[in-house]
């Protein structure tokens, strides 16, 4: 699905701490969302409101509809993208979300699971097929979940993007692995990276936005770090260093 609208975007990266109350995370994304601006797109970690709560995950996944409902109420004048543990057809699928205008109008399963986590004991993978670029307001976006971020036949498929976001739960031993990776990513497709990654003790804490140049700006000890987005800077570098991204 793709919106029309040509007007001003804010890009948005958050972060904060995943706990083991559910609705104690749903209450705190909530209460970041609304500190934004109208038109913001705005980007959470990974499984940001339950984490890999293997022991829970039914519960989990139950939590995941209730929380569908308060985040399509919220999103009326904005975006919203996270990802939620969900059951589909009797199996378990880490899901991302986009949340606009009061709707869903983009979502698809992780498609590479992270073995080194146990990921596939518990869920199952999505399709290559189902990661491609969308639009939001004339702004072309794309979706790299947290290990598909090492893949480079899925980087292919997000170029062109305008803006790739990043949702990640990534490990703290693999810190340097993300900040080259997410800053390669932008550099490569000449375009804006949002990044958000949890502020969990296990995990790197690397939320941020990264320009098409390939600069940086952390979130540090902000839990919501927003900057204008400037198709103009995209546009520049384009024909700056021409590697013949349309």
């Amino acid at each position: 699905m793709m919106t029309s609208k040509t007007q001003e975007q804010t890009l948005c990266s958050l972060l904060f701490e995943t706990s083991s109350d559910y609705s104690t995370n749903l209450h705190t994304l909530l209460q970041l969302i609304e500190q934004t601006k109208t038109n913001t797109i705005i980007l959470a970690h990974e499984v940001c409101l339950t984490g890999f709560d293997y022991e829970n995950i039914e519960k989990a996944a139950a939590f995941s509809l209730h929380a569908s409902q308060e985040l399509l109420s919220i999103s009326k004048d904005k975006t919203i993208v996270l990802t939620m543990l969900e059951r589909l057809d009797g199996e378990i699928f880490n899901i991302v979300k986009v949340f606009h205008d009061g709707e869903v109008i983009h979502e698809r399963a992780k498609t590479r699971l992270f073995r080194l986590g146990n990921e596939e004991k518990y869920m199952s993978e999505g399709s290559d097929e189902e990661l491609e670029i969308f639009e939001i307001d004339g702004v072309k976006i794309a979706i790299l979940v947290c290990f598909e971020l090492r893949f480079k036949e899925l980087w292919i498929k997000a170029e062109g993007a305008d803006v790739i976001l990043v949702p990640a739960w990534w490990g703290k031993p693999r810190t340097r692995h993300f900040t080259t990776l997410t800053q390669a990513l932008a550099m490569m497709n000449e375009c804006y990276v949002l990044v958000a990654d949890a502020l969990n003790e296990e995990c790197t804490a690397q939320s941020c936005i990264i320009s098409p140049q390939g600069e940086v700006t952390l979130n540090g000890n902000k839990p919501c770090l927003t900057e204008t987005y400037n198709q103009k800077n995209i546009t520049l570098m384009r024909r700056y260093i021409d590697i013949g991204i349309k």
